[in-house]
């Protein structure tokens, strides 16, 4: 397959698909995979993929990790000018066998792309809602640091991805306003947690129940150098029948047991500088019962925010298709904002991340990437402790770590 400049991929792209240069704002770096699909030709088909492999130094307790830790393999095909087919197949840490139980195989997204005119468009099948920053736009050489963001780890449980359709759209009248309006299939209480909040509730198309539904939307806007988003989420969690709802003392339905997610971010850049920040929350009013019938210490309350600064300091020499960006970020994470009166507090969930470090591409789609992480936080609750130290390692409250890594995407 020709291999084209990362800057060519989107706007060939977003050239033939929408036909106006209004749709280069409801599209994503993602969908940028894509652009081999020349509209050209009444069927085509195009092969891409991304990838990271780091090297992970914990400071504390002089342990280190080199894991591939994902590859991804995309694959498209335009059966019209109007109707394109998406997918990305994710391998994470290098394997899958009997031996290795922290390896995944997993499909990312598989979903149909339906153009309904210049201006709007449906995508259904298995896919990732617009909701924060990496969860749709999560291409390695697209973000600073070796990992991704901790709150978009954990509170927003990027990649966030479920059986579902979602309508996507463009408002002429008011350019670099977008919008978006998805229905989903909800998530599963059982696997809420105060660690990972509802990260284990994602259900990721496998045999997912569906009794259960969640909507989400976004108010997308481009002014300037700066990208502005809302978005919000609503889901019912608990997917059983009403008479074992009834014994776990849940309410059942298409919202019972809701959760609800906000988030506002903004970004910027312009001549160098880059800049993010992004504040959300995720409630469970019903974290109560979740927590009498499951047992799973679900927070009540979560919430976070963090800000980023880059510089690019080959910017204007190279015009962005080599870059040296220097950045810092700082994340606040707390799990325990909020609990019921049955969930056990743990302040080692209530956390202050520092990140400080480099990306370099010396091509697009080919980054280097080196960042210390220091991660400030409270005492682990001793009654939680089941493995205590010498048998385990300690749970520090400051903790020290450095990453080093290589990325791709084509």
């Amino acid at each position: 397959m020709q291999r084209y400049s990362f800057s060519f991929l989107v706007l060939s792209f977003l050239t033939c698909v929408a036909h106006s240069s209004l749709s280069a704002q409801i599209l994503t770096r993602e969908d940028s995979l894509a652009a081999g699909l020349q509209l050209k030709d009444t069927r085509s088909t195009a092969i891409s993929g991304y990838g990271e492999i780091f090297y992970a130094h914990d400071l504390d307790n002089n342990l280190a990790t080199a894991t591939l830790k994902r590859t991804v393999l995309f694959i498209g095909h335009r059966f019209t000018p109007k109707i394109t087919f998406f997918s990305e197949l994710e391998l994470e840490n290098a394997r899958v066998s009997a031996g290795s139980p922290k390896g995944e195989i997993s499909m990312e997204q598989a979903f149909i792309k339906f153009d309904l005119n210049r201006q709007t468009y449906i995508s259904a099948g298995f896919l990732i809602p617009r909701i924060g920053i990496i969860n749709e736009n999560h291409l390695p050489t697209t973000f600073n640091g070796n990992e991704r963001p901790v709150l978009e780890s954990t509170i927003i449980p990027a990649t966030w991805r479920e059986v579902g359709a979602c309508l996507y759209g463009t408002l002429p009248r008011l350019g670099g306003l977008n919008y978006s309006l998805g229905v989903f299939n909800g998530l599963d209480a059982s696997g809420f947690g105060l660690e990972d909040g509802i990260r284990g509730g994602r259900q990721e198309g496998n045999t997912a129940s569906a009794r259960q539904k969640a909507v989400t939307g976004a108010v997308l806007y481009y002014y300037g150098s700066w990208r502005l988003q809302a978005s919000a989420y609503v889901g019912g969690s608990v997917g059983v029948d009403n008479k074992t709802a009834d014994l776990l003392g849940l309410s059942t339905g298409a919202f019972g047991t809701p959760v609800f997610l906000y988030e506002a971010n903004a970004q910027y850049r312009n001549k160098g500088i880059s800049l993010k920040a992004i504040a959300t929350q995720a409630r469970i009013p019903d974290a109560a019962g979740i927590n009498t019938a499951y047992s799973n210490n679900t927070p009540q309350v979560m919430q976070g925010a963090y800000v980023e600064a880059g510089y690019d300091v080959l910017y204007p020499k190279f015009q962005g298709a080599k870059q040296f960006t220097l950045f810092s970020r700082y994340e606040y994470i707390d799990m325990n904002a909020k609990l019921s009166e049955n969930a056990i507090q743990n302040p080692y969930f209530t956390q202050h991340h520092a990140f400080l470090g480099f990306t370099f591409l010396p091509v697009r789609g080919v980054g280097i990437k080196a960042d210390y992480h220091f991660t400030a936080n409270g005492a682990f609750n001793q009654s939680l402790i089941v493995i205590p130290p010498p048998y385990a390692l300690p749970w520090y409250t400051r903790r020290h770590a450095f990453n080093l890594g290589l990325c791709y995407s084509f």
